[in-house]
């Protein structure tokens, strides 16, 4: 593909001496002659003097004679769309029914819809017009699931559990666990029914061995538009706003409401009942067990203000040097003798409140 109609495929601006042939694209620092790479991040800009790529997409700002390049905007979406052009999405299953696939009599499934073997589909199930769902994988009684969407090899989708439109979700997810719930009585533990559902929206895409529970009534939501990383945990009855990133190994507590275009980076957790405001970001392993308002940055566990919290941890790992600070201080205050004393528990309880005080 020509240069010039990459960049006229991305909407970019072409920088370079001759029209060049591109055969492929690759990250910056593997690329070799005759692929596109890019540079979405300005501190890989260095590598550009480096690089065998024939030529790079780049921000606006960037400048680098003797490399022919794309200017865009956005980098990062821009090279996005020249990889689906090299490498169109392969789809794990064709459209029509595989003779080892099960679908209950009543089921009801849209046109072109694509069922791999041993897929199941069960009674009173309703599946829309060109959704794919591969090999070994089970949609529950009830289930209904939108047009467009993609059902990768064995994922769970439990009873009366509700999928929008083009929905993405990948091996190993169950979507419809019962939620953890239990009432204690005379030393035992019994369960409680969980009678709700899931409600999954529009362009929601879920990862590898993602588990969201049903609500215990009423219904855990997915917003519209928010993607989720391999190996979420998401409790009974959470509402998740539009558009929201949740990154691997993050876990919320039941009833939790977490707003639009909320990031939750990796080993976050959640307790339960809270309220996260939009545009919230908590900074990764972070632990957090109150209300966040909207636009709130956090990191630490507990979670506190980003800028607060390094402070603290700026603090916390020079510690040892703190200590040999006041160690000197005390000597040279109280001389070596008072400073051995004070550290044994004898010398501490025979001291008087007023004695303490008065030192």
């Amino acid at each position: 593909m020509k240069l010039s109609e990459i960049a006229r495929l991305v909407g970019g601006e072409l920088a370079a001496a001759g029209d060049l042939e591109i055969t492929g694209v690759a990250p910056i620092g593997q690329a070799g002659p005759g692929d596109l790479t890019f540079v979405a991040n300005p501190r890989y800009r260095p590598l550009l003097k480096s690089t065998k790529a024939a030529a790079a997409v780049v921000d606006n700002q960037t400048e680098f004679p003797g490399l022919a390049l794309v200017r865009h905007p956005n980098p990062y979406y821009a090279f996005l769309l020249v990889i689906r052009h090299f490498h169109p999405e392969e789809r794990p299953v064709a459209a029509g029914i595989h003779p080892q696939a099960f679908v209950a009599p009543d089921a009801l499934l849209g046109k072109e819809v694509g069922l791999g073997p041993f897929s199941v589909v069960e009674s009173g199930a309703k599946i829309g017009d060109r959704t794919l769902i591969a090999a070994g994988s089970y949609v529950g009684r009830e289930v209904e699931i939108g047009a467009d969407c993609l059902i990768y090899p064995n994922v769970t989708l439990r009873e009366r559990v509700w999928l929008g439109n083009r929905v993405v979700v990948h091996s190993g997810t169950v979507v419809g666990s019962d939620g953890f719930g239990y009432a204690k009585e005379k030393g035992v533990y019994h369960k409680i029914p969980q009678v709700g559902t899931v409600v999954i929206e529009d362009d929601v895409e879920l990862g590898a061995n993602v588990a969201i529970d049903r609500a215990t009534m009423g219904e855990t939501r997915i917003g519209k538009g928010t993607k989720i990383d391999n190996l979420v945990q998401i409790a009974h009855n959470v509402k998740i706003g539009e558009n929201s990133i949740i990154v691997s190994q993050v876990g919320i507590s039941g009833s939790t409401e977490v707003g639009k275009n909320v990031t939750l980076a990796g080993q976050v957790g959640l307790t339960g009942h809270l309220h996260i405001g939009d545009g919230v970001i908590v900074a990764a392993q972070s632990g957090v067990h109150r209300d966040l308002k909207p636009g709130q940055i956090v990191l630490g566990s507990p979670a506190r203000d980003l800028q607060k919290s390094k402070k603290i941890e700026a603090i916390i790992s020079n510690l040892p040097e703190y200590i040999e600070k006041l160690k000197k201080l005390e000597r040279a205050i109280f001389g070596n003798k008072h400073a051995e004393a004070s550290k044994t528990p004898a010398a501490i309880s025979s001291e008087t409140p007023e004695e303490v005080e008065a030192k």
